[in-house]
């Protein structure tokens, strides 16, 4: 049995503007986690899932690739990543096997409510790295980035690929994406390998490591309420602006900002720039009709702000997570409490620990 974890995320600064290629962000990978684990098939391949229900969703191969029993089953994440990685599996001279795949996952809670905390990069960053072993083709860390990114764009070719990026490499991290319209269209007429190998291809694609904040500790709320960062997304593209530039401007000057205050360890310096990163996305929102910060997440990061700290939506907003910072000798309990009284839940997460290079 081959096994693979692959963590969430949370944004911390940089959304919506990292849609955009070569826009940064900051993100942080969590300690919860997906698991995807591979066994030998025969006669077809199976994905078992909670997402599934009880019965697994099958595949098989036909002369034009993986033929999929969709009677009951969506097209999705893990489906784009097994078809990608069969062909580069094909194009390495990797002879064919049918595999098990199950998945676990500690991304939702007990009844199977979503915490917003990335689960498809997750599951995609899994399954990209269980098939890597499970075939032997010897995928570099930044390689596996790419695979997952490029069977990510054939579901939502809107995706930053931000959470793709924190599930690889792990910490706290600066990320900005690669033009992913131009991605699919080199995919359509070239290779996979062509398309890894292609530094054109992937103008624009920059992470780096980031140092965790000295002498703040993060907590992360959660709102109860689920969001859908792609129909948020769509909302923000559909009505932009003459004031979209402005924004991206600002949101590029915050995301500075946060990184030099992460890198020289200068709290007031990385509060400072998230509680700016708060003001952003309200100004975003109110410009284009939509509600990022919901009354509950405006509760949220009230209550962190009132007790020294700084805090914001984590992601598209409209429900989901809010992030905050909070010196070292606040009264963790007292926003605990505060949050509780307004059904906000605390989540028991940390940043997880940076696995291998970015390089």
């Amino acid at each position: 049995m081959i096994e693979f974890r692959a963590h969430g995320k949370l944004f911390v600064a940089g959304e919506y503007a990292v849609v955009e290629p070569g826009q940064p962000s900051v993100l942080i990978a969590l300690d919860r986690a997906i698991t995807a684990r591979v066994a030998e098939g025969h006669g077809a391949g199976s994905v078992h899932s909670e997402e599934y229900g009880h019965l697994p969703l099958t595949w098989t191969r036909d002369e034009d690739g993986l033929a999929l029993d969709r009677e009951h089953h969506p097209y999705d994440y893990v489906m784009a990543t097994i078809d990608l990685v069969e062909k580069l599996r094909a194009e390495r001279g990797i002879a064919p096997r049918f595999h098990d795949l199950r998945i676990e996952s500690q991304l939702d809670d007990a009844s199977g409510r979503k915490f917003g905390l990335g689960s498809s990069a997750a599951v995609t960053v899994a399954t990209v790295g269980a098939l890597d072993r499970f075939y032997g083709i010897g995928l570099s860390q930044r390689d596996r980035f790419r695979v997952a990114l490029l069977a990510t764009i054939r579901v939502n070719p809107r995706a930053s690929g931000g959470d793709l990026a924190a599930s690889t490499f792990g910490g706290w991290l600066r990320y900005s994406a690669p033009d992913r319209e131009r991605l699919a269209g080199v995919l359509d007429h070239h290779s996979v390998t062509d398309v890894l190998a292609d530094a054109d291809a992937w103008s624009g694609f920059d992470v780096q490591r980031l140092p965790a904040p000295a002498d703040l500790e993060l907590l992360v709320g959660w709102t109860g309420s689920p969001a859908s960062t792609t129909k948020l997304v769509s909302v923000v593209r559909k009505h932009r602006n003459g004031g979209y530039q402005a924004f991206l401007d600002d949101s590029r000057a915050c995301v500075d900002d946060l990184t030099t205050g992460l890198q020289t360890g200068d709290a007031a310096t990385t509060l400072h720039a998230l509680r700016r990163a708060r003001t952003l996305l309200q100004r975003l929102g109110t410009s284009v009709g939509s509600q990022i910060e919901t009354e509950r997440l405006a509760t949220l990061c009230d209550v962190v702000e009132s007790a020294g700290g700084a805090a914001k939506p984590s992601g598209a907003g409209g429900g989901d997570c809010g992030i905050a910072l909070v010196p070292a000798d606040t009264d963790l309990a007292g926003i605990h409490r505060a949050w509780e009284a307004h059904d906000i839940r605390h989540l028991s997460v940390a940043v997880q620990a940076p696995e291998g290079s970015v390089e």
